[in-house]
């Protein structure tokens, strides 16, 4: 088990030539960005085609649903898949596969479990919000472990196969949003978009070779538990938090808010999608600069934090130059009120990628208790902010006081870094943990 500051990674072995380190290095980097980049693209298109089939307040419903299933896919994270991609990044085969089997059992156990009570709860509350809710959580299974499989290859050094596994996802959703948008409801358009995800998890197993055992998901959680407990409540805290801002959006300026918000925010939609998986390439490739060359890993950091926030602005300024005309063809009767939006939210979503590459050094360095406190102190800010500035100037002021948020939560990330950083300089002790 593991204590605060320790390496939770293999021991290091023989150095390989810079050289050639650093193509891998650019070689995995690539997969995880085009992987990121279909991701990216699979959510921009269901949500510029949910907005338009929908409007506003019904493209709010969806967006609750998808808040929702956010919260979900960060509990999943943070039992099962975290902490594999922390301790069984570039280990040897035998031990990932066997790491992999109860990590995707544990995400698919999560589904069923969640998805069981999504499913109560939406028939009881009825309507189309309840209707959305029980088909959430009939699909929340297949969403669970196709994220899954993408934690796994990228953990094993393969981004290639969680790219095509996306590719198989985004293929899978045109037949289904084309029957969704011929049903016009709500509801079918998240049994299209958990259902093609189904698909691409039924193709995760093929392509690993492995079948997720359900089985082995009590001792995955026993065995993870000094890092999976906190993972877990640092993950819900932070969708949790963007929950309940939707929800208290919701109640206090009304649904249409909701799908304002979530209209700006697939304008950058690309950016925040990148945030929401870069664990999948960055907590690895933290880890191995942790093990080869740890006096790097804050350059590192900084690097990948800085390089998301310059991309997230420069893609800001460019939709502040977007005619309106062109703005109403891509989001329809939702660009209106999203557009109001864009400069609070490019700025959010800066702040949120400086701070993320803080928080891959963090995950690397397995200092969970720091991790934990900073994520806790940017989600009470995010809700302060958030509902604070919806009560003083609606929509506008809560996307301000979310910006304001996150800027600050990142400032407090990279304070944290620097103090671990330096008491792994202190006392650095690796831990072997391959089984």
């Amino acid at each position: 088990m593991t204590t605060e500051g320790e390496n939770p990674q293999p021991a290091a072995t023989a150095a390989a030539p810079a050289g050639s380190a650093k193509r891998a290095l650019v070689g995995r980097l690539s997969w995880g960005l085009a992987d990121q980049a279909a991701s990216s693209m699979s959510n921009f298109v269901v949500g510029i085609y949910v907005a338009r089939s929908l409007g506003v307040t019904a493209f709010g419903v969806f967006s609750l649903a998808w808040v929702t299933y956010g919260v979900v896919l960060n509990v999943s994270r943070g039992l099962a898949t975290d902490p594999l991609v922390v301790r069984f990044s570039g280990v040897p085969e035998a031990a990932w596969r066997r790491a992999v089997a109860r990590s995707s059992g544990t995400a698919l156990g999560v589904g069923a479990a969640i998805g069981a009570a999504c499913l109560v709860a939406g028939l009881a509350l009825g309507g189309s919000v309840g209707s959305a809710f029980a088909c959430l959580g009939v699909v929340l299974p297949g969403l669970l472990l196709q994220d899954a499989w993408r934690f796994a290859f990228f953990a094993a050094g393969t981004g290639r196969k969680a790219f095509v596994n996306d590719l198989v996802w985004g293929a899978a959703l045109v037949p289904a949003m084309l029957v969704a948008a011929h049903v016009g409801s709500v509801a079918a358009f998240v049994l299209a978009w958990g259902a093609s995800a189904a698909v691409a998890a039924a193709y995760g197993c093929l392509q690993s070779g492995i079948r997720p055992r359900l089985s082995g998901a009590r001792g995955w959680l026993r065995e993870q538990r000094d890092l999976g407990y906190r993972y877990l409540v640092e993950n819900v805290s932070l969708s949790g938090a963007s929950q309940l801002r939707a929800y208290g959006l919701g109640a206090i300026v009304g649904v249409g808010a909701v799908g304002a918000v979530r209209g700006a925010e697939l304008l950058l939609g690309p950016f925040l999608a990148v945030l929401m998986g870069l664990s999948l390439v960055t907590v690895p490739e933290a880890a191995r600069v942790l093990r080869q060359a740890p006096h790097r890993l804050g350059r590192f950091c900084l690097l990948l934090g800085g390089g998301q926030a310059a991309a997230a602005l420069l893609w800001g300024g460019a939709l502040l130059l977007m005619p309106d005309r062109l703005g109403a063809l891509v989001l329809g009767d939702v660009w209106h009120s999203a557009a109001l939006l864009i400069v609070p939210i490019t700025l959010g979503v800066a702040g949120a990628g400086l701070g993320t590459g803080a928080a891959a050094g963090l995950r690397a360095l397995g200092a969970a208790r720091r991790s934990l406190r900073c994520q806790l102190f940017a989600s009470a800010c995010y809700v302060g902010g958030g509902l604070g500035g919806a009560v003083a100037a609606g929509t506008v002021g809560s996307a301000w006081g979310v910006a304001a948020a996150t800027v600050s939560g990142s400032a407090v990330w990279w304070l944290q870094l620097r103090s671990a950083l330096r008491e792994h300089h202190h006392n650095p002790h690796p831990e072997v943990r391959t089984s």
